[in-house]
């Protein structure tokens, strides 16, 4: 494979990858047993980096940072760059699912509620009667816990860890356990657990082709996500404007 040049807009990184060649990217660290930190950047991920330092840095040092929504292809088009698709965390979590049951790598889960993430380990159970699950854990828990649960992580021998709680919180753990969890990759993926247990609604496929899934998210709790999708896209917008206008 072909190493694509890591590219910098909006203050984030981001490698300008399809699927398929992230899946290759992932394999290659899996395989040579690093341990790496994958991240995926949004709208709201790129207001939250341009808030928190400590979040823009641990994200900027991951070895892997893919497009999650259709608004950053957008804008990196916009401001020249050749970005072929978005990656979405759900999207590649159940990829590396897949490819783990092939592959026979050990993935472990750790977020949401118990019985959500119950759920979800059930559901991969059936869909792969070959897979190996490494463990689980829900993602409650006090700070006192972090490096207890951090060696069971490292314990259960994942190759794998797939971590589903909200940012910079899975962003900031993450980074500061990775050296005692010893696990070769790392991504989080936000609230893809309850997606997958039926606890929330994922936009259909057409929606998501015409980058308006956040829309479909904010008609299911308008009053919740305001905030996050309304004045938050209105945050990202004047952002790429401002970029664009300094390049130019």
């Amino acid at each position: 494979m072909v190493a694509k040049e890591r590219i910098h807009l909006l203050g984030s990184y981001l490698d300008p990858l399809t699927m398929e060649e992230t899946l290759e990217r992932v394999e290659a660290f899996v395989t040579s047993g690093e341990y790496v930190q994958h991240v995926v950047i949004n709208a709201g991920k790129i207001n939250l980096m341009a808030q928190n330092p400590t979040c823009r840095q641990i994200i900027n040092k991951s070895a892997l940072i893919n497009a999650d929504g259709q608004s950053i292809v957008w804008a990196a088009r916009f401001l020249g760059y050749d970005v072929p698709e978005r990656v979405t965390g759900i999207d590649l979590f159940e990829e590396l699912v897949k490819k783990a049951a092939e592959k026979g790598w050990r993935p472990y889960y750790f977020g949401a509620t118990e019985d959500v993430v119950q759920a979800v380990v059930t559901k991969h159970r059936q869909q792969y009667p070959q897979l190996d699950i490494a463990g689980f854990r829900n993602g409650y828990f006090e700070e006192i816990e972090s490096m207890e649960i951090a060696e069971v992580i490292r314990d259960s021998r994942a190759d794998l860890l797939f971590v589903a709680f909200s940012s910079p919180k899975k962003e900031i753990w993450v980074h500061d356990y990775q050296s005692v969890m010893e696990v070769p990759f790392v991504m989080g993926v936000g609230g893809s657990f309850d997606v997958l247990a039926g606890k929330t609604k994922r936009a259909p496929k057409w929606i998501q082709r015409i980058g308006l899934e956040w829309f479909y998210r904010w008609v299911q709790e308008p009053r919740r996500m305001f905030k996050r999708y309304i004045i938050g896209n209105i945050a990202f917008i004047k952002r790429v404007l401002k970029e664009k206008w300094e390049r130019s």
